[in-house]
């Protein structure tokens, strides 16, 4: 399987900015694309499980890749086996280490991107859901084409989305009013009213997220620490850069 395979281009250009998450998110769409072939044939004949292995194998290629292009720790630095040295027990292995790094990724992602959000209480989602509702009335009576329109109430459908998490991010608030306050003021049948529904959502939240910072906090820890590797992990021939306790393996993985 070859990144397309795995990874639709409409994915790529939505990778988040930040290399973390931007990989993690790639990771997630190219397994799940893998596990799809891999259900989609049949093991137990010879053909099938060729064909599963030679996806795996593209599996591990494209997500080294991946890590290349993201610089991500050790990914960045394996080799992919050679076609003639693969096996189940490799990728088998590749995949536990892959989600042994993952996990301390996503955990790493979720501690940075607090600060970046916010832990809205149910009277504040319940205040901003009726300003969306507002905000709606105000597009649907503006002067803009059908085609803005239908762009802006994708916005605010995200956006009520978004209130559904746990935490909301302030990135996507903001994002909601630099695109309707970007919009003419002669455009909307009253701009005073659209100008002051997205202060009240500003508002809110800012008030949410400065509650949030006042709270007792336990004590500062250090500094994150490097992602840890659940084995000493080397690129070197005989090991194909996936663990060093694999080549005992590889004769009994065939079952043919």
């Amino acid at each position: 399987m070859n990144i397309f395979d795995l990874v639709t281009q409409d994915e790529l250009d939505d990778l988040p900015e930040d290399h973390n998450t931007a990989f993690l998110t790639f990771v997630r769409h190219a397994q799940r694309r893998l596990n799809e072939k891999v259900s989609s044939v049949d093991q137990s004949e010879q053909y099938g499980w060729e064909e599963a292995n030679e996806a795996r194998l593209g599996f591990m290629n494209v997500i080294v890749a991946a890590a290349k292009r993201f610089e991500i720790p050790p990914f960045a630095e394996m080799e992919v086996p050679a076609v003639a040295n693969s096996s189940d027990a490799i990728h088998k292995q590749f995949k536990f280490d892959l989600d042994h790094y993952m996990t301390q990724l996503a955990i790493d992602n979720t501690l940075r991107q607090r600060s970046d959000s916010v832990r809205l209480s149910e009277k504040a989602r319940d205040r901003i859901r009726q300003h969306i509702a507002a905000l709606s009335d105000c597009v649907e009576n503006s002067k803009l084409s059908d085609s803005k329109k239908s762009a802006l109430f994708r916005y605010l459908d995200e956006f009520e989305k978004e209130l559904a998490r746990t935490r909301v991010s302030l990135l996507k608030v903001a994002w909601v009013g630099i695109q309707i306050l970007g919009i003419p003021g002669s455009i909307w049948a009253s701009s005073e009213v659209v100008t002051k529904l997205i202060t009240n959502i500003n508002q809110t939240v800012a008030e949410e997220k400065l509650a949030e910072d006042e709270r007792p906090k336990l004590p500062a820890t250090d500094p994150p620490k490097a992602l840890m590797s659940p084995r000493r992990i080397v690129t070197s021939a005989s090991s194909q850069g996936f663990g060093d306790d694999l080549e005992d393996d590889l004769d009994d993985d065939v079952p043919f």
